[in-house]
């Protein structure tokens, strides 16, 4: 499943308020695109869109920080789930 339209959409949409120069290797942290408001957002889009509980110890950098980062978080995660 490639998720990466989807989480992309969103952060276009929601957090980037329509600018659509986001690349999927671009950290949204490094480029100042995310704050902690944003990252709640897209924790709240992540649990709701694909039924996952992202955990307090998960909300780091190597999952949430760009669409690739986040995309391969929520494919493992639902791999683990699957088992």
């Amino acid at each position: 499943m490639d998720c990466k339209p989807q989480i992309r959409k969103f952060i276009v949409k929601n957090i980037l308020a329509g600018a659509d120069s986001l690349r999927n290797e671009e950290s949204l942290l490094e480029q100042g695109l995310i704050d902690s408001t944003g990252v709640l957002e897209l924790v709240a889009f992540i649990e709701e869109t694909y039924k996952i509980k992202v955990d307090d110890d998960e909300l780091v950098p190597e999952n949430l920080d760009s669409v690739n980062q986040i995309a391969s978080y929520i494919q493992n995660k639902l791999a683990h789930v699957a088992k």
